[in-house]
């Protein structure tokens, strides 16, 4: 217990970067994979296409692999060094390294989610489209007025879980040496040659995911009023 403190101040150190990746995936991930949902139901062929080989790609590999390849783009295919590139945006090689760590998890994410929309989408009966049409509102109206909330609580379970996963796969961004909470641990058990930390980073996220349930069934008991 001699240096307890020093550790937790360190865990959440590295705490603070895990929970900036988890809020940086789901702010941008969440969108963007409603876009691809759409992209990939488009009657327009090929960008159908295109978005169906994406999402395949992406869940078809590690999110390990795609965090290492995204780092190697600016040099390999940019021939843009790190360095270099860190000095044009300004940045420390930390902060170009949590970038590219976010970047992958955004768009790994994102394709996770898209998947979960068009299930939630394409799960809503076609009489209820219909109903909206004769009741003279637009397409948009529709989806909006109608569909939205439904397809809302259809997909809450399915996104709690992948939300739930990316709390535990924020600790892959030691990869490329960002100093996560797992990270951090890992260099409080070397430098103090003790393996509490561990365990204090487990209750880290427990406490973490315990707070995320909660508030997920919460959300979903208050939709449930959508649900048919």
């Amino acid at each position: 217990m001699e240096h307890f403190s020093d550790i937790i101040i360190e865990l959440f150190e590295g705490f603070g970067n895990t929970v900036l990746l988890f809020a940086a995936t789901l702010v941008v991930a969440l969108p963007l994979g409603l876009l691809l949902a759409f992209g990939s139901m488009s009657k327009f062929k090929p960008l159908k296409w295109l978005v169906n080989v994406l999402v395949w790609v992406i869940r078809g590999t590690p999110l390990m692999l795609q965090i290492l390849l995204v780092s190697f783009i600016p040099q390999y295919v940019f021939s843009v060094p790190t360095k270099q590139l860190a000095a044009a945006l300004n940045i420390s090689i930390n902060t170009t390294m949590f970038l590219f760590v976010a970047i992958a998890f955004i768009i790994n994410y994102a394709c996770y989610f898209s998947e979960i929309y068009r299930a939630g989408i394409e799960a809503i009966p076609q009489g209820q489209y219909e109903a909206g049409k004769v009741l003279g509102l637009t397409k948009n109206q529709v989806f909006g007025k109608i569909i939205l909330m439904q397809v809302v609580r259809r997909i809450l379970p399915p996104m709690s879980n992948e939300i739930i996963t990316l709390v535990k796969d924020t600790s892959l961004a030691q990869i490329l040496g960002v100093i996560d909470l797992l990270n951090a641990a890992k260099h409080a058990v070397n430098h103090y040659v003790i393996l509490s930390p561990f365990l204090y980073a487990a209750i880290f996220y427990l406490i973490f995911n315990g707070i995320l349930t909660l508030l997920l069934g919460w959300i979903e008991k208050k939709l449930s009023f959508y649900q048919v």
